[in-house]
């Protein structure tokens, strides 16, 4: 069973988010302190698993290879700056198809607790929009962390008039991992 699992949204929380979606690894743009965040988890044994919506290959706008190799370079990248990404699990669907994997839903996080033996009440989740804080208590996270990085404010501002709002909230990934760090979590 692995233990000290954190999920990771891709977009707006390792990169750089953009409107016109990341279609080419030339597109991907690491934000600042992530790669160093995602290191110092590694460091301290947390296993890292990617979850993302990644609707661009639903609206044909890149296919499957051309994601693999974002995912395998970003994961590269990674490794050469003393981090892992244990695995990535993403969503290929357009939003409108109403899959059980696209954030909301916990499909993703699901598919990872069965894939990789996880107790999910002892997991975070961080991300910066209100569906990754919402996949993470439609999945059973212990904790959802949301990060002002890519549409963070505004999605804290979706989630108030909700009423579910996340155990913490951070500036970037660095003080994300910072805040795991302090409290022991999971």
């Amino acid at each position: 069973m692995l233990e000290k699992v954190v999920f990771l949204d891709r977009d707006g929380v390792i990169n750089q988010d953009s409107p016109a979606y990341i279609k080419t690894w030339e597109e991907f743009e690491f934000l600042p302190g992530s790669l160093g965040a995602i290191a110092r988890l590694t460091r301290n044994n947390y296993t890292i698993i990617v979850i993302t919506n990644q609707s661009i290959i639903g609206r044909g706008m890149a296919d499957l290879k051309t994601l693999s190799h974002i995912h395998r370079r970003m994961s590269e990248t990674v490794a050469a700056h003393g981090g892992r990404i244990h695995d990535i699990f993403f969503c290929p669907h357009h939003p409108v198809d109403g899959c059980e994997c696209r954030k909301p839903m916990p499909g993703l996080i699901f598919r990872a607790r069965d894939t990789h033996d996880i107790d999910l009440s002892r997991t975070v989740m961080v991300g910066d929009s209100a569906k990754d804080i919402e996949c993470a208590r439609n999945a059973g996270c212990a904790a959802g962390i949301l990060v002002n990085t890519g549409n963070g404010l505004s999605a804290f501002q979706t989630l108030s008039g909700k009423g579910v709002l996340p155990d913490h909230q951070a500036t970037d990934l660095e003080a994300a991992a910072h805040w795991i760090l302090r409290h022991k979590t999971p």
